[in-house]
């Protein structure tokens, strides 16, 4: 009958032992329709032995014995055979089949049971009725199973790939016509309904992943393919109708443009500004990922146009016909397909899916013949219209609805339809979406079945012409995150395949005839002269035309790549905000931006296409400069201008040979506009920025060195000009990377001083110590800049940056100068009691050990100066301390005589420094006894030793310390425990 049994041995392993086990497969009308299997495998595919078994039945059916259903057999035997029978059965099977054949025999003696209210008895080998339902086996259970356990593991693990694999196995089914197919993606969808993390998502308001996003678009996608199905039964559709309707309408169910941004009205939207066109998405009703589907359960295959069309290669108008204006068929006589572009290639996808290649392709030809038509009819309409248009500078037509990152991928679907007829393989198989395999597919030129005169068209020249063709439509950018990311994303797809074909003659000329078809096109096309604001940038898909048609006809590559360099929602500038750089206003003036999430990998793919155009023309002045005026007037962003330049630096310096210097200049010059643009506003880079110009100013020569000096203040602040510019310019590597002789070396001195003198005067705090450097070999030069730094010490400076420039002039053998400056300096300092680990302290030792080797009279002159601004005693007696130690005057200054004695602190200047260093001491004793506590007592009784020193250096000392620590004890005399410790120390 119509059950086959088997045993499958599996041989032994390294590891296990042989195994044995018992198959059955049940069938009906070349179908599986059920398994059974020993080894308790649980999969949607079915395990090794049920495989093994059916292949050894269709490859050897003449040694699989063949049976009468067993209730044929029964019904030959007579009353003793049946009783043998029956007996020998249990027997040999008693500890299975005893209980059901005892409970059988009891119905069976029971006059009113079940069993005995029916005609005949079931026969599992026996056949199904003709109108019983016949399909393969699926084991539902194992199919939930598994894509639950794929979205709960959420991504990870590639379970994102197996579900892809899942869907991949649900477009076989569909292919072979196998009704588990719908079937087995209701079970799929069931499970992603039932995700938990649907819930979670909405109520957080945050986005889906983007993995688990584009599993959702797959699973809508193949709705859409099921419902079209040309061949199902109505009953069928309208079953899956309801189901789809059912998830749709659950708040769970995720909505098509990828956000549950629904309940939160848009913020492009509510600004008023917005264009037009996404005033209505307020009201706009919701859109899941099921709507199409749901919309494409009304669409049919009934119309008999369209039937023609599938069915025949040579359905043409007849030729009378021809000469008038017709909606069916073109001027050749073509037949035309004049539907919603996306709708008609979810046919086309629905064909293909649904296993009926050749009709796929036939309607994909009519789609193709009718964007034709339409790309005529628009540029007869713009030629009318240009010069308006023109004046205008913008335009208000545009399409809404974009074929690339549309739901439906609809130029993909015609894409791969016509290079799937192409394709040189063994194997004509269906691509997956993610397959595995990394060589590129080969493809041949498969001329086109038509029933009209012989077009010498191939179908893959028409995959090419329709991939540019949707490409370079003019689309708005849809709204929302994903939308846009999803145009980025469909966009590269394409490109991706567009990169598998070799680009023969053929294909080099439809490829030339739709470049130019597109730079005509005018608003319709997204390479036209007047786009709309918003429409979607052409850059990644210029670079792809620019680097294709490069070897084939330059002019037509680089007047496309330049039309495409736009962008034009940036070029709008608002009156308000800082109209010097438009690349600011983003944030400034939001209600003028639609919200463009994808700005920055827009802004960046401009660049790329910059980058490409630039490595082209390298030696190419003409070429170059029309580049460079290119990028001038479109790339906004400071770091974008920035990397390009960078990027000719790179390629014009090449390790192996000479640099090229047309490309250098060019680098050169982009370099010269980041400076502008970031002099006045923060960036992190700057500095970097500043260094590479210098080196890459070094590499074209010292003409431009001498420019970028000349003219550094509208490049540089005065800091970066003097100590990162000519620093870097002047340095001896420099020097020596140029090889200049001594004429040209002077100049360049010459320029930095210049540079250094008038950054001094500008901003002399953080740039005169630089330009003294910049200017120690040229006397006049150096002194300019020191009575730079004296006029503007008064006033502009701080004492640290007064006491590193004085410490300079005495490294620099000016120790008269550096004094000079050392008592400015102080006279900006202050030193409170308890700032005894100030930073100045060490400047402050300094400029009196300065003063004390040039003389007693600068000592005099510096010692008010530290009385006045330094307060901390401990400071003034380590000053005393060293005055005391050695005589002054030890520098030996020309023409001055020195006594060679030390000096007494009972005479001026020291005795002002002592009065000076006790009263200090006295002020801090009192303000540290204020709020002491008892774990600091060792500390302050060591503290009062050490000013007992200083005390016992003046006359009277002991006197006057006596009285001192008698007044201590007088005023804090309820500090009961650190009085005791004063006394045990000092009587």
């Amino acid at each position: 009958g119509f059950h086959l049994s088997g045993t499958v041995t599996e041989p032994a392993t390294a590891t296990e032992p042989e195994m044995t086990y018992k198959v059955a497969i049940s069938f009906d009308r070349c179908k599986i329709t059920s398994v059974t299997c020993g080894c308790g495998n649980k999969d949607i595919f079915y395990c090794a032995h049920v495989v093994a078994l059916s292949l050894y039945r269709i490859r050897k059916p003449d040694q699989v014995k063949l049976r009468l259903p067993i209730s044929e057999t029964l019904f030959q035997m007579n009353r003793d055979q049946l009783q043998k029978f029956v007996q020998y059965l249990i027997t040999a099977h008693h500890t299975e089949v005893l209980p059901t054949a005892q409970k059988l025999a009891d119905e069976i003696l029971s006059s009113n049971s079940e069993i005995n209210q029916v005609h005949g008895a079931p026969d599992p080998t026996a056949g199904a009725s003709i109108d019983d339902e016949n399909c393969w086996h699926l084991d539902e259970e194992q199919v939930r199973e598994q894509v639950k356990l794929f979205l709960s593991q959420g991504g990870y693990y590639g379970s994102g790939k197996q579900l892809n694999s899942m869907f991949a196995k649900v477009r076989e089914m569909l292919r072979m016509r196998d009704s588990n197919g719908a079937r087995m993606l209701t079970l799929i969808t069931e499970q992603f309904m039932a995700d938990p993390r649907l819930s979670l998502w909405r109520q957080q308001g945050t986005g889906i992943t983007e993995k688990c996003r584009q599993l959702w678009d797959e699973l809508g996608a193949l709705w859409v393919c099921v419902v079209l199905n040309p061949h199902c039964k109505l009953e069928e559709k309208s079953c899956w109708l309801r189901q789809l309707r059912k998830w749709g309408e659950m708040d769970v169910c995720p909505l098509e443009d990828g956000n549950y941004g629904n309940e939160l009205p848009n913020i492009t939207n509510a600004l008023t500004q917005s264009s037009a066109h996404s005033q209505d998405s307020l009201a706009r009703p919701r859109r899941t990922v099921f709507t199409r589907a749901i919309e494409g359960c009304d669409l049919h295959w009934q119309d008999s146009h369209l039937q023609r069309i599938i069915s025949s290669d040579f359905y043409v108008s007849p030729s009378y016909q021809r000469e008038g204006e017709s909606l069916l068929f073109n001027s050749q006589g073509q037949p035309l397909w004049l539907e919603h572009v996306p709708t008609a290639c979810a046919r086309v996808d629905a064909l293909r899916s649904h296993g009926y290649p050749r009709e796929a392709l036939r309607l994909t030809v009519a789609i193709i013949n009718t964007l034709r038509l339409q790309q005529q009819r628009q540029l007869e309409i713009y030629k009318h219209q240009k010069k308006e248009l023109l004046q205008r500078g913008a335009t208000t037509i545009t399409n809404l609805e974009g074929w690339v990152g549309h739901p439906l991928n609809p130029i993909g679907c015609l894409f791969l339809t016509l290079t799937e007829a192409c394709r040189l393989e063994e194997e004509n198989c269906l691509e997956i979406s993610d397959a595995g395999d990394s060589k590129p597919p080969v493809y041949q030129h498969v001329p086109i079945a038509t029933g009209s005169q012989d077009s010498g068209e191939s179908y893959l020249s028409l995959a090419l012409e329709v991939a540019l063709m949707g490409m370079g439509q003019q689309r708005v950018m849809p709204e929302g995150l994903y939308a846009q990311d999803k145009v980025c994303r469909n966009e590269e797809q394409i490109i991706a395949r567009l990169q598998d074909l070799e680009l023969d003659p053929v294909l080099v000329q439809t490829l030339r005839k739709q470049c130019i078809l597109l730079l005509e096109g005018g608003p319709f096309s997204g390479l036209g002269e007047v786009i709309h604001r918003e429409s979607v940038p052409m850059h990644t898909f210029a670079k792809y035309l620019f680097s294709a048609l490069l070897p084939h006809d330059a002019d037509l590559a680089y007047k496309l790549a330049l039309r495409a360099m736009r962008l034009p929602v940036l070029e709008t500038t608002a009156p308000s905000g800082d109209v010097t750089h438009p690349h600011h206003l983003v944030s400034v003036v939001p209600s003028r931006y639609p919200r463009w999430f994808t700005l920055g990998h827009l802004e960046s793919q401009q660049c790329e296409l910059a980058s490409t155009m630039l490595t082209a023309a390298k030696g190419d002045m003409l070429r170059l400069r029309t580049v460079l005026e290119a990028i001038q007037k479109n790339i906004h962003s400071s770091s974008l201008i920035f990397k390009l330049a960078q990027d000719a630096f790179k390629i014009a310096t090449p390790a192996d040979s000479n640099s090229d210097t047309t490309l250098l200049n060019v680098a050169l010059e982009l370099g010269l506009q980041v400076m502008r643009m970031t002099l006045s506003t923060l960036n992190w880079r700057r500095r970097e920025m500043v260094r590479w110009l210098v080196t890459c100013a070094t590499e074209v020569g010292v003409r431009a060195l001498v420019s970028i000096l000349q003219s550094w203040y509208s490049l540089f602040t005065p800091t970066e000009a003097t100590s990162i510019v000519a620093a870097t310019v002047m340095s001896h590597n420099t020097i020596l990377r140029l090889s200049l002789d001594y004429p040209q070396r002077e100049e360049l001195a010459s320029c930095a001083r210049t540079l250094a003198l008038q950054c001094a005067m500008k901003d002399p705090q953080n740039c005169a110590l630089s330009a003294l450097t910049l200017c120690e070999k040229d006397h006049i030069a150096f002194e300019t800049a020191y009575q730079i730094v004296i006029d503007a010490a008064s006033t502009g400076m701080t004492y640290t940056q007064l006491f590193t420039i004085a410490r300079y002039m005495e490294h620099r053998g000016y120790p008269l100068r550096a004094f000079k400056l050392a008592s400015l300096a102080m006279t900006h300092l202050n030193l409170a009691y308890n700032q005894d680990t100030h930073p100045a302290i060490n400047d402050v030792l300094w400029a009196c050990a300065l003063s004390h080797s040039l003389g007693k009279n600068e000592l005099a002159a510096i010692i008010p100066l530290v009385v006045k601004s330094v307060h901390c005693a401990t400071v003034l007696s380590d000053i005393l301390r060293r005055c005391t130690m050695t005589a002054p005057g030890l520098a030996g200054i020309p023409g001055r005589r020195n006594s060679g004695k030390l000096m007494s602190t009972d005479k001026a200047p020291l005795r002002q420094l002592l009065d000076a260093t006790i009263s200090a001491y006295i002020n801090t004793t009192h303000s540290r006894l204020t709020h002491i506590s008892p774990r600091h007592y060792g500390e302050f009784i060591e503290f009062l030793s050490k000013a007992r020193e200083t005390f016992l250096l003046a006359q009277d000392g002991h006197i006057q310390f006596a009285q001192f620590i008698d007044n201590l004890k007088q005023i804090y005399k309820g500090k009961k425990k650190l009085m005791l410790l004063v006394r045990e120390r000092f009587g």
